[in-house]
């Protein structure tokens, strides 16, 4: 009977609480209901194009769907003949993945290094130098310029060059020569990376507050790269995370460039991406169940680069 007592009221204390969490919810949103208001048409054009679209995609990975007959279920299918019998999506993951090793950090501590000095120039000298290091990224196709470099004849610049200086004696088809035509594309690509992360990189550092500065030099920062580290970067998360993300999608991304150089398919596939093998079956093969499955590994990979990458940002300035 004592037991029995002493539990009896836990039950309305439980229920308090709950009407409690409730009305704390509810009044929050009666009280942010004009924020919500303001959300609301973006927030349905996200979830109209970007998550129902993505959600679409990963259940279609686990059909056949030709776009003709009806979807038919076929369970991991499609990811077994991804990775077990397509060698060329084999081949097309190498090169991403090298893509991204190499294009993805160097290119984002490129972007930050430069907007770290272009940010010590006087204004006028600042204004002029962004632009021309974002001019490429905003100049539509203007990488077909490397066309002309790595053109295959001896007028090519490149060939000329060489010719010139007596390293060759006839020309070489860069880009048709599986040995040159990955390390050309990913030239290209870092020629092209100062794009949206650099200009975020320059706002982040404009905003750096400079009492800061000067009450880490009371407190014993000694140099720019104490500076750097325990007081720049710790203030530009916001900015770091974005350009982070900016950089791993364009790495993961790369298609329009490798068509552009080195054809659709490339020579042996050798500037094959996976974005490409995505295009090859979603566009030209009309197979989007197994295009769906290509499109779901690769955000996979994404996702899970990006996860890693904010818990090493987190870590900056510790």
């Amino acid at each position: 009977m004592q037991a029995e007592t002493t539990k009896a009221p836990a039950a309305p204390a439980i229920n308090a609480r709950q009407e409690s969490r409730w009305s704390l919810l509810k009044r929050d949103l009666y009280l942010s209901r004009h924020y919500y208001v303001l959300m609301a048409p973006f927030m349905l054009i996200f979830f109209l194009f970007t998550v129902i679209p993505v959600g679409l995609s990963l259940g279609l990975s686990f059909f056949h769907f030709n776009m003709l007959e009806l979807p038919r279920f076929v369970g991991w299918q499609n990811y077994s003949r991804l990775f077990l019998n397509d060698d060329v999506f084999l081949i097309a993951l190498k090169n991403t993945l090298l893509f991204a090793v190499i294009t993805g950090p160097v290119s984002y501590i490129a972007c930050f290094l430069f907007a770290w000095i272009i940010n010590e120039l006087s204004p006028k000298i600042r204004a002029v130098m962004t632009l021309v290091f974002y001019a490429p990224s905003i100049s539509g196709n203007v990488f077909f310029i490397w066309l002309i470099i790595f053109s295959g004849d001896s007028y090519g610049y490149m060939n000329g060059f060489l010719m010139r200086l007596g390293v060759i004696l006839e020309p070489i088809l860069w880009l048709a020569n599986e040995k040159y035509v990955l390390a050309i594309v990913i030239l290209v690509q870092l020629w092209l990376s100062l794009g949206t992360s650099f200009l975020a990189f320059i706002a982040g550092l404009q905003t750096i507050d400079r009492s800061l500065v000067e009450a880490g030099t009371v407190d014993g920062i000694k140099n720019r790269w104490q500076e750097l580290w325990y007081i720049t970067l710790p203030s530009m998360r916001p900015q770091l995370m974005f350009g982070a993300v900016m950089q791993i999608t364009a790495s993961f991304a790369v298609a329009e460039i490798s068509i552009a150089l080195a054809g659709f398919p490339s020579v042996n596939y050798a500037a094959h991406t996976v974005v490409t093998h995505l295009m090859d079956y979603g566009t030209i093969r009309f197979e989007m169940g197994y295009a769906s499955a290509i499109a779901t590994v690769l955000f996979a990979m994404m996702l899970g680069t990006n996860i890693v990458t904010q818990k090493m940002l987190r870590k900056i300035g510790e």
